[in-house]
């Protein structure tokens, strides 16, 4: 089983207006909510894949309910810990241009954190733990280590795709996949990295850890897939891009369903880089049929 980690989900509400006028009334064009977060949109896109996952983190209130509510008219387990106070919501405002206003989460007891730790007492061998986004203010900045050190006590594998400082003290630990872009891969080196050649010299420095695999993004320039015993490149489809919020969870959900389904590596990272594509090209989250039309369209080239 996948079990996806949302510590700070949101209930997104898009807004489409005509124009904006400040200090005045506006009317609505249209409106939709959507259940919003990394860890969330993981679960909805391997739910497309025909893999199954459990959602979990915290949820509260009515917004918390929408969430649970929503995932479970698709099919998707859930396994949250419910808090009392509401789950965010995170106003997208589209006008043309899209405004976004994210409000706070929130505030977690040391009771519910306790919850979280003791729910990986449910999961084993077999299983994969999948830590994606932020990481509340009220809740220690190193919890993903100790997450990933009680899933690895356990069996379990561990994937993390946050940034530097939420995945730092994780890395004492075994971690499956971590999925850093090129910007972020700089972050941890305090460089710059602007070509593939970069990214591959930097993200081997990265297997220097127990790191199974290390995906990297190059947004244009596709992706490179590194492993201790080979490395890869991606060209990515051509397309329009018209969204980026979740391609990048997409695309750990499309190598995870890959591997769950015993494709090769290679295989993992083309429908990876197909179901990432899949989103970007789309509106909201990639669909099954999107993701197939794009598969045959991404070339593989090992490196040396």
């Amino acid at each position: 089983m996948i079990i996806t980690v949302t510590l700070n989900p949101s209930v997104d509400y898009v807004v489409r207006i005509n124009e904006l006028n400040i200090g005045s009334l506006n009317r609505t064009k249209d409106t939709a909510y959507f259940a919003g977060g990394k860890g969330i949109n993981v679960s909805q896109v391997l739910h497309e894949l025909k893999v199954s996952s459990v959602a979990t983190g915290f949820v509260g209130g009515f917004s918390g309910s929408f969430i649970t509510d929503s995932l479970a008219e698709k099919g998707i387990k859930t396994n949250f810990i419910h808090v009392q106070e509401p789950t965010r919501i995170n106003v997208k405002l589209k006008t043309g241009e899209e405004t976004e206003i994210n409000g706070a989460g929130p505030e977690i007891s040391p009771e519910s954190h306790r919850a979280l730790i003791d729910l990986l007492d449910q999961y084993g061998a077999g299983d994969t733990l999948v830590l994606a986004g932020s990481i509340p203010s009220s809740l220690p900045s190193s919890l993903y280590g100790t997450l990933t050190m009680k899933a690895a006590e356990r069996g379990l594998k561990v994937v993390i795709d946050a940034e530097k400082a939420l995945l730092e003290p994780a890395l004492s630990s075994p971690l499956y996949f971590i999925k850093p872009n090129h910007h972020e891969l700089g972050e941890y080196f305090g460089v710059d990295i602007t070509t593939v050649e970069e990214a591959i010299t930097y993200g081997k420095k990265l297997l220097s850890y127990d790191i199974e695999n290390i995906m990297i993004s190059m947004a244009g320039d596709g992706a490179v897939l590194l492993t201790k015993e080979a490395s890869y490149r991606a060209q990515v489809p051509k397309g329009v891009v018209k969204n980026s919020v979740g391609a990048g969870d997409s695309s750990v959900a499309g190598f995870l369903a890959g591997r769950e389904k015993g494709l090769s590596i290679e295989e993992a990272f083309r429908l990876s880089v197909a179901t990432g594509s899949a989103t970007a090209f789309s509106e909201g989250l990639a669909t099954a049929d999107k993701i197939q039309k794009l598969v045959s369209q991404v070339s593989i080239q090992t490196l040396n």
